[in-house]
């Protein structure tokens, strides 16, 4: 078996380590007169010698700092719920879910339909909901932009114009929300492809800048993401929110988080989780449980009702292995 690559070897052999910049060091006088500065070019050796930063997590294990990333659902399953509770826990370096932040960082939530006093009131279900130990986010470290609030139209992130009114206001954030993709970004272009680009290349900006962008969106009527799939390619991260099967109307933001695509997510990390929010008492509570444990709860219920498994089976659209499987857990949990 061949040895693991040594990036100190490289430093050893061709000299001194030398301290990364995004920029790089200029070529010629070009860019100070205005023009494109030349193309910076590497070679192997030059790039492991490179003193790069390891990337840091905003929320681990999955929203890294300078990441881009998408989460989507169709409308009403609970996207602003868990774009706000991760907006906090960022802000505050709290946790969220089964997410932890390290530190706090600064966010800025762009929000386009919500209206002002529900925002105002799902903010102050969180902040009621944090554990008394919880420490609240710094003073600025969490702000919001909603129409509401707006003297005109809110800016419209796939124009330039649109663009250029948020970065004053983007400067210095880490983490950018925008909630949500169909309300903040107008094309007006009729190939959907293409019209993508000038969002594109707004988000590979900020995350030259050092700003991780979570763009939220809806699902078109075939539950994948409205649109173009061309998204996905400069993403590091597709999360997909989905209604369970056995959902049931008056029980609010219920759903399961898959992840579609997380660039170092593996693991238990990556497997898919039930989350379900509920308000006690002005207080947003969130319980979590496995889809594995799920599916063992509810292959109980039906056995408990006296089906076989292959009636079960049938019922819940499952193999009869996996009833037999999730059986087996629920005798374990005490379920049966």
């Amino acid at each position: 078996m061949s040895a693991a690559p040594d990036p100190d070897r490289f430093v050893r052999e061709h000299g001194k380590r030398r301290s990364y910049t995004r920029s790089g060091p200029k070529a010629n006088g070009a860019e100070q007169q205005g023009e494109a500065p030349a193309l910076r070019v590497v070679t192997a050796t030059q790039l492991m010698a490179l003193d790069i930063p390891p990337r840091e997590l905003l929320l681990a294990p999955w929203l890294s700092a300078q990441g881009l990333a998408l989460l989507y659902a169709r409308r009403g399953v609970g996207k602003t719920h868990l774009g706000m509770g991760i907006a906090y826990a960022v802000a505050s370096g709290g946790s969220f879910l089964r997410w932890r932040a390290p530190r706090p960082r600064r966010v800025l939530y762009i929000d386009g339909e919500m209206p002002a006093r529900v925002l105002q009131e799902r903010l102050a279900a969180i902040v009621k909901g944090q554990p008394s130990e919880a420490q609240e986010p710094p003073d600025d470290y969490l702000r919001f932009i909603t129409p509401d609030l707006q003297k005109g139209p809110i800016p419209n992130v796939a124009t330039a114009e649109g663009q250029a009114a948020l970065d004053p206001v983007l400067k210095n954030t880490d983490l950018a929300i925008v909630d949500n993709l169909s309300c903040l970004a107008h094309y007006g272009i009729e190939n959907e492809a293409e019209s993508w680009t000038p969002i594109q290349s707004w988000a590979l900006r900020l995350r030259h800048q050092s700003t991780s962008v979570l763009f939220l969106h809806h699902a078109g009527k075939g539950g994948d993401q409205r649109g173009t799939s061309r998204r996905e390619d400069v993403l590091d991260t597709v999360v997909r929110l989905s209604r369970p099967s056995d959902y049931q109307a008056n029980e609010g933001a219920r759903f399961e988080v898959h992840f579609e695509k997380a660039r170092g997510l593996y693991g238990p990390d990556a497997l898919p989780f039930e989350a379900k929010l509920e308000v006690h008492d002005g207080a947003a509570v969130w319980t979590m449980r496995s889809l594995d444990e799920m599916a063992a709860e509810q292959v109980a219920d039906l056995l408990r009702q006296g089906m076989k498994q292959r009636e079960a089976a049938a019922e819940l659209g499952m193999s009869k292995s996996a009833v037999n499987r999730h059986a087996r857990r629920a005798r374990e949990a005490g379920l049966l």
